[in-house]
């Protein structure tokens, strides 16, 4: 068996017992990154020191494992390009706190992986070095804009993943790839060293190929950080305790499976299907009625987005970056001149302003089904991925297809997609997305790991 296809999981208890060394692991990793790199298109940079690295981590809690990263996360000495041009040649001289935590913990990055430029997008497609390819199969976008590490995992070409989510960006490309994803609270891991889209949304998380590998993850690189003061002081638990624990006597709330654009499609039937398995497992489950439709935060998010990516773009110059915004490709130029227009004056009541209005709408929606419900599941994505060059002429793709996770996202919410269905024509995957109250990620991990030990794909 090669160890690249090991869980984070199973390669600690190896290593741990050392059934594995670590030269062997990465032997195999590294096997994989030169099989597979060329044609998919997942690392914009490999790290030929890391298994020099890993020698110092292993009597760390991770051991020295190989971990893919997200190439917006800054990494000392290590490119970090956000996959734009304007970025192209820029070493970071700090870590990002996440990066730092990981490396505190004996994690060691492998690799920076590929991205929407600036995670504008949901395709992996607006990257300026090329889009990665769905593992599952070539001709279909892994999602994004965190595709490049939903793909790194998917193909085994490292053991777990970082990404980061401002609506969708770590959900989505899992349920493409057949991974797991988890999108923590907002403020719960820190978004310092992060290259900023929209700060009120941003979320670092975890992407592995189980869900346990991700509450590992969190524990990881969660909690306070005094560079970030959007993180909060809520005490972090070990995110792996109580995954066991199963979800009987819990109350469970279906949405969206009746939505014009859902009902009677194969991602709607799934959601069907897994309510029924948490009805085995021992939970009450019904349909939720009063869910604020999701199509509404389509153009909320859309406007905050813009808004805060025109303020955050607004610093990267030639004088610090060596290139300018001549290098902004097309997709952060449309973003930019919206959120301008949206922010300014005579219009900011009028979009911005009311945008925040219906945000907060979707906020107290959800914080009153939560006093009804102890967890919320629905489809991740409205259906599988899409054929390569999906996203030409259509700069709403990414919004549609992160449609129904938009509100969870723009309401700060915790929430985890786990593989719920694949198709064998395609051999691609469908997502079941599980969204819990702030903070509640212990008991929104466990109900995704009961189902994933008995949804097995």
């Amino acid at each position: 068996m090669k160890l690249n296809t090991l869980t984070l999981k199973d390669t600690l208890n190896k290593l741990q017992h050392k059934e594995i060394s670590l030269s062997e692991l990465y032997r195999d990793v590294d096997e994989a990154i030169a099989d597979h790199n060329e044609k998919l298109n997942v690392y914009l940079t490999v790290n030929n020191e890391a298994v020099k690295e890993a020698r110092k981590q292993q009597n760390k809690p991770l051991a020295g494992v190989p971990v893919a990263v997200k190439d917006n996360f800054c990494t000392k000495g290590m490119r970090t390009t956000a996959a734009t041009n304007v970025l192209k040649d820029f070493i970071p001289p700090f870590d990002a706190t996440v990066i730092s935590r990981l490396k505190e913990a004996g994690g060691v990055v492998v690799g920076k992986t590929n991205m929407d430029a600036w995670a504008h997008g949901s395709s992996t497609e607006t990257s300026d070095f090329g889009p990665t390819k769905n593992p599952r199969n070539p001709d279909y976008l892994p999602g994004g804009s965190s595709g490049g590490s939903a793909a790194a995992v998917a193909a085994d070409m490292c053991i777990a993943a970082i990404g980061s989510e401002t609506a969708g960006s770590i959900r989505q490309p899992a349920s493409w790839c057949g991974v797991v994803g988890l999108k923590p609270t907002y403020g719960r891991v820190s978004r310092y060293g992060v290259a900023a889209m929209a700060s009120s949304t941003d979320s670092p998380g975890a992407i592995g190929k189980t869900v346990e590998d991700c509450a590992i993850l969190l524990n990881a690189i969660a909690g306070k950080d005094p560079y970030d003061a959007t993180t909060s002081p809520q005490p972090v638990p070990d995110f792996t305790n109580g995954l066991k624990k199963g979800v009987k006597g819990l109350k469970i709330g279906v949405c969206y499976t009746e939505h014009p654009k859902l009902k009677g499609t194969d991602a709607s039937r799934a959601v069907v299907a897994a309510a029924k398995t948490f009805e085995r497992l021992g939970a009450t489950v019904e349909p939720v009625s009063e869910i604020m439709d999701p199509s509404i935060a389509i153009g909320v998010y859309t406007i905050v987005q813009r808004s805060e990516v025109s303020s955050n773009l607004a610093g990267y110059n030639g004088i610090r970056y060596d290139y300018g915004r001549a290098f902004f490709g097309d997709e952060a130029k449309r973003r930019i001149m919206l959120g301008t227009f949206t922010l300014s004056k005579g219009y900011a009541d009028k979009y911005y302003v009311t945008a925040q209005k219906v945000r907060s709408l979707y906020i107290e929606n959800y914080q009153k089904l939560f006093g009804r419900y102890d967890l919320l599941i629905g489809p991740t994505s409205p259906g599988y991925a899409q054929k390569l060059g999906a996203t030409k002429d259509n700069p709403m793709f990414g919004e549609l297809e992160d449609m129904l996770l938009e509100p969870s996202s723009i309401s700060g919410l915790p929430g985890i997609s786990v593989p719920s269905h694949r198709d064998p024509k395609t051999n691609l995957y469908l997502g079941l997305n599980i969204v819990a109250n702030y903070w509640q990620e212990v008991s929104m991990i466990a109900a995704a790991y009961a189902f994933e030990q008995e949804v097995k794909l």
